[in-house]
């Protein structure tokens, strides 16, 4: 039993099928996909979206309530944990007007929609890749067991390696990748849907208290 494990968490088989399924997975979605890609990984087990969701929707009252007691200027002073959260209301109160505010919000999650799409893309990619470059490892395998028929010693790590590449490619890409990708998708889905409702909202508040967040400077004006 204890040889069965060696042969299938033999590192060698493990790093050929994931390097193949990465490097394919750069080449189609770039360097730059790659490295978030990892970096996402972080988030998948601590993101938690529904939470952001609530505090956020808890928030919009004291927004609404700032607006109405003080003005659109000093809803920046509100605190909040959340990055995406906090800068949307330091512009919220800084912008020249709603349009503005408007434009800003809808970039901002625009753009992070196209980060979340890229990381995804990398994940499916290696999805992808790695039944591939599994079986290419199994072929590899098989060439080396019918090349060293005649000595048959270095037959069964031939044929090792052509099994165990396709166990690989095949885990990394159905139990590993597949996953990933699809989790991280069901987190950007949720994530930005809370973001655009807040947008919205705050977007209703602006329009509601008058549409000018605040005066242009004399300097601006000129």
């Amino acid at each position: 039993m204890n040889g069965i494990l060696v042969q299938i968490f033999a590192p060698l088989p493990i790093l050929a099928v994931l390097a193949g399924a990465c490097l394919i997975a750069c080449a189609q979605t770039g360097l730059a996909s790659a490295r978030a890609a990892f970096a996402a990984l972080r988030p998948l087990l601590t993101a938690q979206p529904d939470h952001e969701r609530d505090k956020a929707r808890a928030l919009l009252f004291r927004i609404e309530a700032v607006a109405e007691l003080h003005g659109l200027m000093r809803t920046d002073r509100l605190a909040a944990d959340h990055p995406f959260i906090m800068q949307a209301l330091i512009t919220f109160a800084n912008a020249r007007d709603v349009a503005h505010f408007s434009a800003w919000v809808h970039q901002a999650i625009a753009d992070r929609r196209g980060r979340h799409a890229r990381v995804i893309a990398f994940w499916n990619a290696v999805a992808d890749a790695a039944p591939a470059i599994g079986m290419a490892g199994t072929i590899v395998g098989l060439i080396g067991m019918f090349a060293g028929m005649h000595d048959p010693a270095t037959i069964g790590a031939s044929m090792a390696l052509a099994l165990m590449t396709t166990l690989h490619g095949m885990i990394l890409g159905n139990m590993i990748a597949g996953p990933v990708a699809n989790r991280l998708a069901s987190l950007s889905e949720r994530e930005l849907a809370w973001q655009e409702a807040l947008a919205e909202r705050m977007i209703a508040i602006g329009e509601r208290e008058g549409g000018a967040i605040r005066r242009p400077s004399a300097r601006e004006a000129a």
